[in-house]
């Protein structure tokens, strides 16, 4: 069994919301996208690669009998899809040309929860009290992080954090990172654009997520804490509890 929340919000500086996310229920599929570039296509591009890569979902379901790594090979190849597709939009409409985004999508089985990532919105995993980043930022800030120039909070707070530089609709070959975590009862694996950590340190949602039990409020409480710090992106959340037993 698993609990779900989610919650996108527009935040307090922008004009309109270029998160976007999607559910797959019955697969076990979660997926958030950070949409970037001018006009309205960040949007475009957000929402047409998680509706891409559901609608390929619905159309090749996933087979009960395959193992992770023919699940990984799966979800790398409709990834890599979404890009070509996201690709061929792009020059097409002059409007549209540049358009690109994130995308942190899990998939849970078998009491393992499978992470694929390209750009800086995250996954992160709570273990026995612990909240730990899963996936990497591919950004310019992180890249600074890495080589030891600033700390990772100065990172959050530096004025060139939106930079990335990985994502869907950027290139027309793409590196996507993958992660494999067990699962026990109670963890939680939480999903979020950059709106979230750009705003919110470590230490700070973690608390929150000690303190709060259900996901659907849990949601809502880290959205409502990235707009009380600034809330100068859109903020994208969806939170999942295992329980046992898919």
């Amino acid at each position: 069994m698993i609990k779900v929340g989610y919650s996108t919000n527009i935040g307090i500086k922008r004009k309109k919301n270029e998160d976007a996310y999607y559910i797959i229920e019955d697969q076990k599929v979660y997926m958030v996208a950070d949409g970037v570039g001018g006009n309205n296509s960040g949007e475009v591009a957000s929402k047409t690669s998680v509706e891409f890569i559901s609608k390929h979902l619905v159309d090749y379901p996933i087979n009960v009998n395959w193992d992770e790594s023919i699940i990984k090979g799966y979800f790398i190849e409709v990834i890599a899809k979404a890009n070509q597709n996201l690709l061929e939009k792009a020059s097409v409409t002059d409007i549209n040309q540049g358009m690109a985004t994130t995308l942190v999508l899990a998939y849970l089985f078998n009491e393992k929860c499978l992470i694929f990532n390209i750009g800086d919105s995250r996954a992160y995993y709570f273990h026995h009290g612990k909240l730990n980043q899963i996936t990497e930022d591919h950004s310019f800030v992180n890249t600074l992080v890495k080589t030891g120039t600033i700390t990772k909070e100065e990172g959050r707070l530096h004025p060139k954090k939106n930079i990335i530089t990985r994502a869907l609709g950027a290139e027309p070959k793409i590196e996507i990172d993958f992660f494999s975590i067990n699962l026990e009862a109670e963890d939680l694996v939480i999903l979020s654009t950059d709106g979230l950590h750009g705003e919110v340190g470590d230490n700070t949602i973690e608390d929150i997520v000690k303190e709060e039990k259900d996901m659907q409020r849990l949601c809502n409480r880290l959205v409502s804490i990235a707009n009380l710090q600034g809330g100068s992106d859109n903020i994208t959340v969806i939170c999942l509890e295992y329980e046992g037993g898919i």
